[in-house]
């Protein structure tokens, strides 16, 4: 796992000042990673302690999408995972192929396992919005709990 650490004038708050949420200071105190799954790398930000909830975005929106529930979550004691879908915001995907199966929901899914994996979660609470939904649900029913 890479760390990544940002000033105040970060992509964050120039996605605020568009509209997209997540001005100066909205994920205050949260942890910013990089994990890489296979062709995919993946930025997450994550804060709080408790049991962990993933909050996964829409599109066309990033993980600054949840810039006002997130804080919410770890002042009501859990521990929140927002990770950017591929190709969305900072993560990054694989080459486009034909078959588009590299950005297929069950490859999406996988990520998020992935991700939760190496934050040390193995069973955690979803929420998703339109794409993040999707995901959630197929991540729901290709797991096993």
């Amino acid at each position: 796992m890479t760390v990544v650490r940002r000033g105040r004038e970060s992509r964050c708050r120039a996605a605020g000042r568009a509209g997209f949420g997540g001005g100066a200071g909205a994920f205050d105190g949260f942890g910013e990673a990089r994990v890489d799954v296979g062709e995919a790398s993946v930025f997450v930000r994550f804060g709080g302690e408790g049991p962990p909830v993933v909050l996964l975005h829409g599109h066309p929106r990033t993980s600054a999408t949840w810039h006002r529930v997130a804080p919410l979550l770890v002042a009501a004691g859990h521990t929140v995972v927002c990770p950017g879908l591929r190709g969305y915001g900072r993560s990054r995907g694989p080459r486009f192929t034909a078959d588009h199966l590299g950005y297929a929901k069950r490859a999406v899914a996988g990520d998020v396992v992935a991700v939760m994996r190496h934050l040390g979660h193995r069973r955690f609470a979803l929420v998703g919005h339109d794409r993040g939904g999707a995901v959630a649900l197929r991540l729901t029913l290709d797991g096993s709990e």
